[in-house]
């Protein structure tokens, strides 16, 4: 009996696994609004990144707003590859990155594990 409450338990957790790290996740996404001739879009660095994925409006000056209220060390640093971007997040403070939106397209930012990820569209 106790063999197959181990080999039920053991498969729930492969599968939860599985899951975890292959399935398709729901990506929070947010869409700026320009104000003034500026998009700005706040993003909170909690876990992972909310919202997930940006979308600006392309030859709009913009600004993202991270706030880190995740004391990993991990999520310390976010980097903008693209664009050459690698700041220190402050815990508990807000870190304003101006983006360059006059290119159309997908770029990602990663923390500086490369392990946590988000996506910046601009169209």
């Amino acid at each position: 009996m106790i063999k197959i409450i181990v080999l039920i338990v053991g498969l729930a957790l492969i599968g939860f696994i599985a899951w975890w790290f292959f399935g398709k996740h729901e990506a929070e996404e947010k869409a700026a609004e320009v104000v003034n001739d500026k998009q700005v879009v706040d993003v909170e660095v909690s876990g992972g990144y909310s919202p997930e994925v940006v979308v600006l409006k392309k030859g709009v000056p913009a600004v993202l707003n991270f706030t880190r209220k995740d004391a990993s060390s991990c999520l310390d640093r976010v980097v903008f590859s693209d664009f050459g971007i690698n700041e220190e997040l402050p815990q508990n403070e807000e870190e304003s990155i101006t983006i360059d939106t006059s290119k159309p397209g997908e770029y990602s930012w990663a923390c500086g594990m490369d392990m946590f990820h988000g996506k910046l569209i601009i169209q």
